[in-house]
């Protein structure tokens, strides 16, 4: 008698195949698991071979087909990084569900020594993913992926923050080369600051020397430049993917058109549930740590958009000029009063998550905060 080489599917198997990317610049390593086997199948991949991973995956369910007489579902995930949404959008299209995964959400070994390599942080992948389509709670957190034109609204605002700190940059350069010959440097930002540099003399009553003045010059060029471009943003057009929320928040008295498009790029193109996602998504939320008769606050999460975060601290402290009167202000002031140092940065952090909130409910609902003033 002949042994049959059917394969009979896993007993309790949910007739979805899961699949795990872990993703990196050199490598691509493909972890599945098929109804059709009890065990882990594991696949190379160059990098960017998103060719090849679809042609694994339909091999993959073309196999497992003949074993359950039906096509199965295929789920697929990966963390979140360098490689962005790209991935996500083309698995989607084709008709493949994809999760993109928060990596500080899964759970990992508390060893001080612990094993990790790009098959092992697959395997851990496919487990939590097979755990959350199963609904256990708390296993990972999904990354709520922006479509394309919402991405691409907040590229303004990130970009005029790099060139900022790169205008910040050569202005400092400029000063401190200047400094060492014991020269104020002006106003370097003006277009005949070369003109007034040639004029200057050092402690001596000698001229800047000519290398060092080339090079001061060549910065001088470059600040300029990067002065142009920040203007050039200032003018340019706001996306229409933002346009409303910014024009909405610039109504308040003490927000400003910057301030206005971050926080609608950032932050408010996502529907929230509730106020609690809102300080999450920040990284505003305190982090308790309680075990036994130990309990104490380790401070705020600092998770999440981190541009949100700044933002809507140095928002606080214009809100507590702009709008001295509001119940924010107020609450602020009868919690702090005339104190300073340490209280009152933890309170500018309370009352910036209280603020983000409140202009969260301005936008969905149009309620004005409290006794806060509109402009004219």
């Amino acid at each position: 008698m002949q042994a049959s080489n059917a394969r009979t599917p896993i007993e309790g198997h949910s007739g979805t195949i899961f699949v795990a990317i872990e993703l990196s610049q050199r490598s691509w390593v493909v972890v599945s698991h098929s109804p059709d086997q009890d065990r882990l199948s594991r696949h190379k991949l160059a990098a960017g071979d998103v060719d090849g991973l679809l042609a694994l995956m339909a091999q993959l369910r073309r196999r497992t087909e003949l074993v359950l007489g039906q096509a199965p579902a295929v789920v697929s995930c990966y963390e979140a990084g360098y490689d962005g949404f790209w991935l996500h959008r083309r698995l989607l299209a084709a008709g493949i569900e994809n999760l993109v995964i928060d990596p500080a959400s899964l759970t990992v070994e508390r060893r001080a020594r612990r094993a990790k390599t790009d098959r092992i942080d697959g395997e851990k992948m496919l487990r939590a993913l097979m755990a959350y389509r199963r609904g256990e709670p708390r296993v990972m957190s999904v990354v709520r992926v922006p479509s394309v034109e919402q991405e691409d609204a907040r590229r303004g605002t990130r970009e005029r923050e790099r060139l900022i700190k790169e205008r910040t940059a050569h202005i400092n350069r400029i000063k401190a080369l200047l400094r060492a010959l014991g020269i104020a440097a002006g106003e370097p930002g003006r277009e005949d600051w070369p003109a007034w540099l040639a004029r200057q003399c050092d402690g001596q009553g000698k001229s800047v020397p000519a290398r060092l003045r080339a090079e001061l010059e060549r910065e001088h060029t470059r600040l300029r430049l990067v002065s142009e471009q920040i203007q050039a943003l200032a003018e340019a057009p706001a996306p229409a993917a933002t346009t409303a929320a910014s024009a909405q928040l610039a109504r308040l008295k003490g927000i400003g058109p910057v301030f206005a498009a971050t926080l609608a790029g950032e932050l408010f193109w996502k529907d929230f549930k509730n106020r609690r996602e809102v300080g999450a998504y920040a990284g505003l939320t305190p982090t308790p740590w309680q075990s036994g008769g130990v309990s104490h606050d380790q401070g705020i999460s600092k998770a999440g958009n981190r541009r949100a975060r700044h933002v809507a601290v140095e928002l606080a402290w214009l809100w507590l000029m702009h709008q001295p009167k509001s119940a924010l202000s107020r609450w602020f002031q009868a919690r702090v009063g005339d104190q300073r140092g340490r209280v009152r940065r933890i309170a500018i952090v309370a009352l910036a998550r209280k603020l983000i909130v409140a202009l969260w409910r301005f936008l969905t609902t149009g309620l004005v905060p409290t006794d806060a003033v509109l402009k004219a």
